[in-house]
């Protein structure tokens, strides 16, 4: 059964420099390369830096503009598939997004975040109406999902439903949110028996102190790797032998009771 090695980039990137940032990506795509990953994932709004304010209009851009490029060069030139978060623009709209980038540089999943937290995400953003959003990558079944979302049950269990195994989750955590990282995350992974990595930014960026703390969570709920407070690369294995074993001996999709839960929607 194949695994994943994954490698979780914890950094804050150079707000307001995607240049900048875009150097920082390359580098942590050549070590985690070299230590095996197959897969880094970075954090939400991590192009550009999450507290942009007013800033958010000139620094969004396309799926496929000049930073998309940017990421699909350093994916190709490492050999290692790049999920990272951005301001996308379409037309005349803006969304909080993501994309996984194939180590040959194909573009394999976009994802648009779905539930935005507080008055900032709010005021600049659309949010996007596409709830599971999927792909698959050494033959683990990938989905994607952004920050807020994953604390929303409904939203990892329709994953969970749609096959699942990892789900990639770029967040902006801030303190005093820190009990997501620590408890949340590994629970959401344990009920729905997947995968879960969650990468989060890092210090002080305006008036937003983010937490650190990225993870990745297995389906037995404990975790695989953990980072501290800084910024930090982070590997671990996304072990499909486990998945399977846990997933016989936690049977809960399986021993669902769809019909007594229509009162929920």
């Amino acid at each position: 059964m194949p695994s994943l090695r994954t490698a979780l980039f914890q950094s804050s990137g150079r707000p307001g420099s995607v240049a900048g940032t875009v150097e920082l990506l390359d580098g942590a795509a050549r070590r985690a390369a070299e230590s095996g990953a197959r897969l880094l994932v970075c954090p939400e709004m991590y192009l550009t830096g999450y507290a942009i304010g007013d800033d958010v209009p000139r620094l969004a851009e396309a799926a496929d503009g000049p930073a998309a490029r940017a990421v699909t060069e350093i994916a190709v030139r490492h050999g290692i598939a790049v999920h990272y978060g951005y301001p996308e623009r379409d037309g005349d709209l803006l969304y909080n997004s993501a994309q996984l980038i194939g180590a040959d540089g194909t573009a394999l999943a976009h994802y648009r975040k779905t539930h935005l937290f507080g008055d900032f995400e709010q005021k600049w953003f659309t949010p996007g109406d596409e709830p599971v959003v999927q792909a698959t990558l050494d033959g683990v079944r990938i989905g994607l999902l952004t920050c807020y979302d994953v604390e929303f049950p409904e939203n990892v269990r329709a994953h969970a439903l749609a096959g699942a195994d990892l789900l990639l989750v770029p967040t902006a955590l801030m303190h005093p949110f820190s009990f997501v990282a620590e408890s949340v995350v590994p629970v959401r992974a344990f009920e729905n028996q997947l995968y879960i990595a969650y990468v989060n930014r890092t210090g002080p960026e305006g008036t937003f102190d983010f937490t650190g703390l990225s993870c990745l969570a297995g389906p037995d709920g404990t975790v695989r790797a953990r980072a501290g407070r800084g910024e930090e690369l982070v590997t671990a294995d996304v072990d499909t032998a486990l998945l399977a074993s846990s997933r016989a001996a936690n049977p809960y999709l399986n021993d669902r009771r769809p019909g007594l839960y229509g009162s929920l929607v």
